[in-house]
C-alpha cells in the first residue's frame, strides 16, 4: 500500500558510493533522520514511522546504509559496522543542508542494530538533539549467548564456518557467502530467535517489498557478536530508549543498562517481542516517539529543562 504523502529520492556521498535516500519535507524545521535494522532497507525499515513523523509535521530523511537496498557500493550486502557508523554521520552532515531544516534540530532513529548505531553516533555527535532507539541491539556479546539458547550446535558450528570461510574469501576478493536474516532454529541463519520469524510479517507483510533481499553477507553476521555499542554511548542529549519486555531478540536488560548510563535517559516499556511496535503495538510506540519529539525539537524550554530528574523519573 503506497504512502499518501509527498516524499522525493535523494542522494548523498558516504566514503566510495552514494546513499539513497527518502526525503519527507517538514513543516516545523526539525527533521528525524532513519534506518532500518541491520540490513533492512529504507522502505520497510521506516515507512510506517516515517508517515506519522511527516504527518506530525517533522521532516525525515530515511536512508538506505551502502551495499543494500538502493544506495550503491559493493560487494553487496556486506556490512561492516564502521561503514554503516560512517553512513549515519554522512546523513547528519547532508541533513543539516535541506531546505527549511534547523541544524540544531536534528533527531536520529533506529531499531535493533540501529538503535544501537544511534546511540553510539549520537553520543560522538554533539549535533544531535535528540535519539530514539527502538528495541536496540547494544551488546553484541550478550546477543549472541542469548541466541545460542534458540539455535543448535549443529548449526552454530556451521554459520561460524560459513562466516570464517567468507571472510576469507573477502580477502582474495571471491563474492560474499549469503545467510538469511532470520530461520528457524536449526538453519543457517543469523537470527533464529523465536520472535525473530516475525520480521518478515512485521516489516514486509504481504510482500509489500518485494525488493529487500532478507539476506546477509556471513562474515558481516559473524562480525556482530564483537559489537557493543551500549558499553561506551554515553549519550548526552536526550534519549529515548522503547523496550519489548518479551524481546527475545535484543534482551530488554542491556537496554535498559545504556539508558541507566545516559543522563538524559527516558524509557518506555511496552509488551510483546521485538518487532511489536511494528505491529499490535505500533500506535504506542508512535505516540511514545512523537511525545518525545515534540518535547526536546519544538519545546525548547522543556528541552531546556534540567534533565537528571526526568531521567530518574522514567528509567525503571
Amino acid at each position: 500500500m503506497p504512502i499518501p504523502v509527498e516524499r522525493e529520492k535523494v542522494c548523498f556521498v558516504s566514503g566510495d558510493a552514494e546513499c539513497a535516500a527518502w526525503h519527507y519535507p517538514g513543516t516545523n524545521g526539525a527533521l528525524v533522520i532513519m534506518a532500518g535494522g541491520f540490513a533492512v532497507t529504507k522502505e520497510p525499515g521506516t515507512d510506517v514511522f516515517a508517515r506519522r513523523f511527516h504527518e506530525a509535521g517533522f521532516g525525515v530523511l530515511a536512508f538506505d546504509y551502502r551495499r543494500i537496498g538502493e544506495s550503491g557500493g559493493r560487494p553487496r550486502l556486506v556490512l561492516p559496522v564502521k561503514d554503516q557508523l560512517d553512513d549515519w554521520q554522512a546523513a547528519i552532515v547532508f541533513a543539516a543542508t535541506l531546505p527549511g531544516v534547523d541544524p540544531a534540530r536534528l533527531a536520529v532513529w533506529g531499531f535493533s542494530t540501529s538503535g544501537g548505531h544511534v546511540m553510539r553516533v549520537a553520543a560522538r555527535d554533539p549535533r544531535i538533539a535528540a535519539v530514539i532507539a527502538q528495541t536496540p541491539n547494544v551488546d553484541g556479546l550478550d546477543g549472541t549467548r542469548n541466541a545460542a539458547r534458540h539455535q543448535k550446535p549443529l548449526a552454530m558450528l556451521r554459520f561460524t564456518g560459513r562466516g570464517l570461510l567468507d571472510a576469507a574469501g573477502g580477502l582474495v576478493g571471491r563474492p560474499p557467502l549469503l545467510v538469511p536474516l532470520a530461520g528457524a532454529p536449526g538453519t543457517l541463519a543469523l537470527l533464529t530467535t523465536p520472535d525473530s520469524v516475525d520480521g518478515d510479517r512485521a516489516l514486509n507483510p504481504g510482500g509489500r517489498y518485494p525488493g529487500w533481499q532478507q539476506a546477509v553477507a556471513a562474515r558481516s553476521a559473524l562480525r556482530l557478536a564483537f559489537y557493543r555499542p551500549g558499553r561506551d554511548a554515553r549519550v548526552r542529549c536526550p534519549l529515548l530508549v522503547l523496550v519489548c519486555d518479551q524481546d527475545q531478540t535484543a534482551l530488554p536488560g542491556q537496554a535498559l543498562a545504556a539508558a541507566r548510563r545516559a543522563p538524559r535517559a527516558e524509557v518506555v516499556r511496552l509488551p510483546g517481542s521485538h518487532y511489536a511496535p511494528f505491529m499490535h503495538a505500533h500506535e504506542q510506540a508512535v505516540d511514545a516517539e512523537l511525545s518525545f519529539l515534540r518535547r526536546h525539537l519544538l519545546d525548547r524550554s522543556a528541552a531546556g529543562s534540567p534533565a537528571a530528574e526526568t531521567a530518574d523519573s522514567a528509567l525503571p
